[in-house]
């Protein structure tokens, strides 16, 4: 590869290629869809100096990552998010556990485990997702854009995509923690003030052996056939015998959990405990 070798040197050769590379990509992008992923793209208000002229110069090489990201696998088998969707999932495990060894670092090495599992996990991606208006900016085959079912979980894909097409274009999480760093500050202020509206099934579990009661028991059936069925099946929580909640969802464990959490707030609610901890 030819670079310049000191900052500013002049190198035709270097030059020349890059205008080459430039115009090349600029061919595979329309002017269209390049004004709206940098429209996007300043809307997350990430203001680093670098992030800032990229934008400015409107950066192709940037600009085609950040398509690559946007674009969702049913649209493109070969040019899709999947690759920087793997990227990006340990990306932003890292710029998580930077966050919080920044802001909390007296927190224990298990409550922080806790924490960053739930300011990574998808239900936070997607709502993250739907914040920024993600899906007006992705490029969705056909069959996709008719399952109704999918949405959340390919704003949230795409969304782990686009963190790593922003760790791909700096080399640097600095970017990413500039962008999350806000939303994960009033997330966690949420998450440490009521843990078990986030971590229902641990909290549910903890409250049932402080009291000798054994370990909560979910009972599953399959109420619908279809894929994706947000009702697909059914969960009966059971306490001593007992059955304290039911709840429908997606998955096996989606269901387990929004039966946990109606457990553990219909027991918080009902002041069970009389010092009111669960």
């Amino acid at each position: 590869m030819i670079t310049h070798l000191i900052e500013g040197e002049q190198n035709p050769a270097y030059d020349l290629l890059s205008f080459l590379f430039d115009k090349f990509m600029s061919n595979l992008i329309n002017k269209e869809r390049i004004e709206n992923i940098i429209c996007f793209l300043r809307s997350l208000k990430i203001n680093s100096n670098r992030f800032q002229r990229s934008l400015k110069e409107k950066n192709i090489e940037m600009i085609h990552i950040i398509n690559e990201a946007l674009t969702h696998s049913s649209a493109d088998k070969v040019f899709n998010h999947e690759k920087l969707e793997f990227y990006g999932d340990a990306v932003l495990r890292l710029s998580a556990s930077e966050f919080i060894e920044n802001n909390f670092k007296n927190m224990p090495i298990g409550d922080r485990s806790e924490l960053r599992a739930q300011i990574v996990s998808d239900e936070w991606l997607t709502q993250l997702g739907k914040k920024i208006n993600l899906d007006k900016v992705i490029i969705i085959g056909p069959k996709a854009i008719g399952d109704r079912f999918s949405k959340d979980t390919i704003i949230a894909e795409t969304l782990e995509a686009l963190i790593g097409a922003i760790y791909k274009c700096f080399n640097s999480i600095y970017e990413i923690n500039l962008w999350l760093d806000p939303y994960w500050k009033k997330d966690s202020e949420l998450i440490l003030q009521a843990p078990y509206k986030f971590n229902a099934k641990t909290s549910l579990q903890e409250w049932c052996q402080k009291r000798g009661y054994g370990l909560p028991e979910y009972k599953i059936k399959e109420v619908s056939k279809t894929h994706g069925d947000p009702d697909r099946f059914l969960c009966e929580l059971f306490i001593k015998g007992e059955i304290q909640a039911t709840s429908l969802g997606k998955s096996h464990k989606k269901a387990e959990k929004l039966a946990a959490k109606r457990a553990i707030e219909k027991l918080y609610i009902n002041n069970i405990d009389k010092s009111g901890q669960l």
